[in-house]
């Protein structure tokens, strides 16, 4: 098994064991559109199944299912073999009814029991994806499938399996950890960062954005009579000396 399909598997199984209760032995609750999928192609359910969810497992039906399967056992004759192979839960009912209504009923409305759904009926597992906390197991490319908890799973647990890392915490779990810290004593601050605010120091303007002083035309002209003023230059006034005779 690749290690991808590996880790998505614990994954999901994970999230059931800390919002639903999950836990090893898994019970597998086997109809018998599973079996006549996994005899056409030449799988070992029980191998396969134990190796996949990589945990002890209990494979079950129950006698409504192998009475279904009886009906039309020319076409599936390997798959009621396979099938009376399971452990045989008791459904309680005195007239058998059909395979997916079986299932239904032993689910329940809350699976209190834990069952893993493996079933190939489409219609059984839309219905069965409208109920909280139920895994539904197919095969898919000759391979065993744990589909991706359904939105009314995640709806019930209160939280994303996307969002959130790999560890899950359910909200009774939560509340048994703070009842506990009550207990010991340890309570809950509230660690707010405080947030330094920098002063904003007054910054120069840029010379090179400011614009230049107007001067008025009169001044212009001043300044420009001042410049060619100061630009003459003076001439030295030569004194005659008259020739005087002795």
């Amino acid at each position: 098994m690749k290690i991808t399909r590996y880790k998505k598997v614990q994954k999901y199984l994970k999230f059931y064991y800390n919002n639903f209760g999950f836990h090893q032995p898994y019970q597998v609750l086997i109809d018998g559109t599973f079996c006549f999928s996994a005899f056409k192609e030449h799988i070992a359910i029980r191998e396969q199944l134990t190796k996949y969810l990589n945990g002890n497992v209990k494979l079950l039906t129950t006698r409504c299912i192998i009475k279904e399967t009886e009906k039309i056992a020319k076409k599936t004759h390997g798959a009621l073999t396979i099938l009376k192979q399971f452990g045989i839960h008791e459904c309680g009912h005195k007239e058998p009814v059909s395979g997916s209504q079986c299932i239904l009923s032993m689910v329940g409305k809350k699976n209190d029991k834990h069952y893993i759904l493996a079933t190939q009926d489409r219609d059984l597992q839309e219905k069965m994806r409208l109920k909280a906390g139920v895994p539904l197991l197919y095969l898919h490319n000759k391979s065993p499938t744990l589909e991706k908890p359904s939105p009314a799973s995640y709806g019930k647990a209160g939280q994303s399996l996307e969002a959130n890392s790999s560890i899950f915490i359910s909200p009774t779990q939560n509340e048994a950890l703070k009842n506990m810290k009550k207990s010991l004593g340890i309570e809950e601050k509230d660690e707010t960062k405080k947030i330094i605010v920098k002063e904003k120091k007054q910054k120069n303007p840029n010379p090179l954005s400011c614009k230049k002083k107007k001067t008025k035309q009169g001044n212009k002209q001043n300044d420009k009579k001042d410049k060619v003023f100061e630009g003459r230059v003076k001439k030295r006034k030569k004194s005659k000396h008259k020739n005087t005779l002795p």
